[in-house]
């Protein structure tokens, strides 16, 4: 069967109740921790894509048994450093990074030799920014310009570090906390403000972990050595996901949308910040919290005259992954829209703010580059009637999505390539698609 899709007519006018994928990043981080927890632990709602299903085989390998029953799965874990030695051990991390990153964090004290692989688009990643806080802790890491394979080999001699982390990444930030999980004395981290599932979750165990605001940043200082019991945890639904059916409804017709159950960590919620700024009005009901995390229903209707936006560098961390859908809605939105220092898009599964710019380009948008800040000529009337073929876009799923959306919202006559990358985080896209009335062949 060909790996391509094609969608020739727009989305008619829909009111709609729907549920996305559980959230990727909780769903990697309850695998990793409870691996790491004193007993049984349960995850329902958990998000069975490709980079979650990733994570339970690395664990899996590490020695540590993980069954799923009646949609509840229960991983065995024997407290920190609780993976089963064994002479060599390589782990696949497919095509994500949270897992590749994180997981090197659990493996700084083990005395198993591990090589750490992933697919062509995660090989081509930098994983400098994990490797040296990693060599500072102790541990033995080798990589060749800091790019996977990387081999990692544990250590009884880990020292706590104090580390400074100036750009943002979850990523890096959650790597250093785990290392710290497994080392001795307090390791103390100065992390500008990003994502912040790790620590939410931590203090949900109750593992001594303490948090200071700064003015932009965190200080963060993690007490070593401790352990902690297993738990339960029902994942919510992803904001990530959650962002495509936004837009859809924003650019369509006499349409409204509720989004059920959503992560909306203050970390995660950049844009509904910014498609609010621009005169979305969408609305977050029935609010409550779960295990430190906000969760909300999204309510969304269609806007026919959206603004643009100077869009506030503050919000660049909290919507790195929705700008490329971001950008879609400033393409339909009056006027000029400029976003500053968006560097870090391209360190994403593909080049992402390169390939925004050849799509933008594609559907006829005037596009001003400046190093990393971009200037979208919003065209309100724009409506597209053309072929187009989205391919060679390195399997990002997030390009792929953008390219669906687009197709059912400005027309034209799309064929839409590597729709198996949906796999990666939202393995239900395109069902819950044609559930709401799009017409996908």
């Amino acid at each position: 069967m060909e790996n391509s899709i094609i969608i020739k007519d727009k989305i008619n006018n829909y009111n709609k109740i729907i549920k996305v994928s559980s959230d990727k990043s909780i769903s990697i981080r309850t695998i990793l921790l409870a691996s790491q927890a004193v007993g049984i632990s349960r995850i329902s709602n958990l998000l069975e894509s490709e980079d979650v299903l990733n994570a339970i085989k690395s664990i899996k390998k590490l020695g540590i048994k993980c069954k799923k029953v009646n949609n509840i799965y229960y991983i065995h874990g024997f407290g920190l450093n609780g993976f089963i030695e064994r002479k060599s051990v390589t782990i696949d991390a497919g095509n994500s990074g949270t897992l590749a990153r994180l997981i090197l964090g659990l493996l700084i004290k083990s005395k198993t030799k591990v090589k750490l692989i992933g697919d062509n688009s995660l090989s081509k990643r930098d994983f400098s920014r994990v490797i040296k806080p990693l060599r500072m802790f102790g541990a033995n890491v080798k990589s060749k310009n800091n790019l996977l394979p990387i081999t990692i080999s544990g250590t009884d001699f880990l020292r706590p570090i104090n580390y400074n982390e100036n750009i943002g990444s979850a990523q890096v930030k959650s790597c250093i906390i785990l290392s710290a999980l497994n080392t001795p004395g307090k390791t103390e981290i100065n992390s500008k403000i990003s994502r912040n599932h790790t620590e939410l979750m931590l203090k949900y165990l109750k593992y001594p972990i303490k948090i200071y605001k700064k003015k932009g940043f965190d200080k963060i200082i993690i007490d070593g050595l401790k352990q902690y019991k297993a738990f339960d945890y029902n994942v919510p639904g992803d904001i990530s996901s959650a962002a495509f059916f936004i837009v859809l409804t924003l650019l369509s017709k006499n349409s409204k949308i509720i989004i059920e159950n959503i992560n909306v960590n203050e970390s995660r919620i950049g844009i509904i910040k910014i498609l609010n700024k621009m005169g979305a009005g969408i609305k977050l009901k029935q609010k409550r919290k779960y295990q430190g995390e906000k969760i909300a229903n999204i309510h969304v209707q269609s806007k026919s005259k959206l603004k643009s936006i100077i869009c506030p560098k503050t919000l660049n961390s909290s919507a790195i992954d929705e700008f490329l859908i971001i950008f879609l809605v400033a393409a339909k939105a009056k006027g000029i829209s400029r976003f500053k220092d968006l560097g870090e898009m391209n360190k994403k599964e593909s080049k992402r703010l390169d390939l925004a710019v050849k799509f933008l380009k594609l559907i006829g948008i005037k596009v001003k580059r400046i190093k990393n800040d971009l200037n979208i000529y919003g065209n309100p009337n724009l409506n597209l009637s053309k072929n187009f073929t989205m391919k060679n876009f390195l399997k990002d799923h997030r390009i792929f999505f953008l390219s669906c959306i687009a197709a059912l919202t400005l027309g034209g006559n799309w064929r839409i390539y590597d729709k198996k990358s949906a796999n990666t985080s939202f393995p239900k896209f395109l069902k819950i698609l044609r559930t709401i009335g799009a017409k996908i062949n």
